[in-house]
């Protein structure tokens, strides 16, 4: 799934476009015990929890693709009777009105979820009727031939309120204030079955994690059966290591600098493309000859690329460089830079010892207090001559 696609499921989750049909949820403490459970249509449900509700569901679908909400597909077996596919297929059939179903799913989870805490699984079915386009892009809603039936699961942790003083109205007096269990914002959730090219597609599923880092692969591994990809933080030490083993002694400044300036361009040539940038071997290959890497050197790329990612591994483009710092790091110092003046910093020998030299303008602050440098000072030089004459 696409940006697009993820932001035109969202708006089911309000008022106006709500298109969820009922609501089952199952509360765990944290030694995996059912204390409650609960299930309703969802549109009896009283306003003002309907909007709690909504607010949860949206934020399953919020963050960058590739780093927190991860497309994954199912392996062909993972289809066959008793495949885990197979089992949220009967799930989402049932419209959660099945409760051996349902109750199987809570069991499923509880088993696999590794969190020693209370939480709340959330399971919600909804039935989108897709409206059509007009060639101008505009919907039409009398135009709908397709209904994407799905279903959305949150899983929120549950936490006591913090201790404190309140105003009690009743005794015109402040007291310790009634500590509650909350539900907090989802730290994982999925939408089955994904929403590809505005339509129903069974054989993948979109993955919601709060935390990039932490994307719990086993749990997703034995709830879905799907591989999952490389943490964002992985893909990036995984491509900074093949581009360090490739260039070798090459490696200088320069030309990390080159690499990093071509990514740059190629996320700005593609930024109003829905899909993410990805860099596979050819892509990275080329971009390392365009920011001068010797020809000898691009020879390595490929045994380096397919010994420490695998032959068909592709990263994101947005996982492997930063859009917002051009960071340059020391023992002792760290340098923070534009990314679209990285041609500030360069390298220059200096009594013998390679140096890191930054130019400057006529504005600089250190720790907040302006200081002078010789651009300042020849301002104030050439006005003063002004002055005299």
């Amino acid at each position: 799934m696409n940006k697009k696609e993820i932001s035109e499921i969202k708006k089911q989750f309000t008022p106006e476009h709500c298109a969820l049909t009922r609501l089952c949820g199952c509360y765990v403490d944290g030694e995996k015990n059912k204390k409650t459970e609960m299930e309703e249509a969802f549109l009896s449900l009283p306003e003002e929890e309907a909007f709690k509700y909504f607010e949860i569901f949206r934020k399953a679908l919020s963050g960058t693709i590739g780093k927190n909400l991860l497309n994954l597909e199912f392996p062909l077996d993972t289809e066959m009777p008793g495949g885990t596919q197979e089992f949220l297929m009967k799930l989402k059939k049932s419209r959660l009105q099945e409760e051996a179903l349902v109750e199987a799913f809570y069991d499923r989870v509880i088993e696999t979820f590794p969190y020693g805490e209370n939480y709340l699984i959330l399971l919600v079915h909804g039935a989108y009727d897709i409206p059509g386009k007009a060639s101008d892009n505009e919907e039409l809603f009398d135009a709908s031939d397709e209904v994407y039936e799905y279903l959305l699961c949150t899983i929120c942790p549950v936490k006591l309120s913090k201790a404190g003083l309140s105003y009690d109205a009743d005794g015109n007096r402040f007291g310790a204030r009634t500590r509650d269990w909350l539900v907090e914002l989802p730290m994982a959730g999925f939408l089955f079955p994904a929403f590809q090219d505005r339509s129903t597609d069974l054989h993948s599923m979109l993955y919601y994690s709060k935390n990039p880092e932490e994307l719990n692969e086993i749990f997703a591994e034995s709830m879905f059966g799907c591989p999952m990809p490389m943490s964002a933080g992985g893909q990036k030490e995984t491509f900074n290591a093949i581009i360090e083993e490739t260039l070798g002694e090459d490696c200088a400044y320069e030309v990390v600098r080159n690499i990093h300036e071509k990514l740059h361009e190629l996320v700005e040539e593609r930024k109003d493309e829905p899909e993410p940038v990805t860099l596979d071997k050819t892509e990275v290959k080329h971009i390392l000859a365009a920011s001068g890497v010797q020809p000898e050197k691009l020879e390595e790329l490929e045994e380096h690329y397919e010994a420490s990612a695998g032959e068909k591994t592709e990263f994101l483009a947005s996982n492997v460089m930063s859009t917002r710092k051009f960071e340059i790091k020391t023992p002792d110092i760290v340098i923070q830079v534009n990314p679209e003046r990285a041609d500030l910093v360069e390298t220059r020998m200096i009594d013998g010892r390679q140096c890191l030299v930054i130019g400057v303008d006529d504005h600089v602050e250190v720790n907040g207090i302006f200081v002078k440098t010789i651009e300042t000072e020849k301002r104030g030089y050439y006005a003063g001559t002004a002055d005299e004459e």
